[in-house]
């Protein structure tokens, strides 16, 4: 299954984690220092629903959150 939003194409996106150490400037200490990055991957919030199109058949389709929230979809 792919990870790709059927209505709006949302897919996963790209970023990093960051690992920081030490104690914040504000907080008395001497400052956060980086000590590791990593790659990590961002998935869309993909729920599978039932719906129907506009001849009336219910058909199953896998769909972002947002796309649910807005309305977009009619659930069977």
């Amino acid at each position: 299954m792919s990870r790709v939003c059927e209505i709006c194409g949302k897919g996963p996106s790209a970023g990093k984690s960051i690992i920081r150490k030490g104690s914040p400037k504000y907080k008395g200490g001497i400052g956060l220092h980086t000590t590791g990055i990593s790659k990590r991957r961002f998935l869309p919030n993909l729920q599978n629903v039932r719906t129907t199109d506009g001849k009336g058949n219910v058909k199953r389709v896998c769909v972002c959150a947002r796309c649910i929230k807005a309305g977009k979809i009619v659930k069977a």
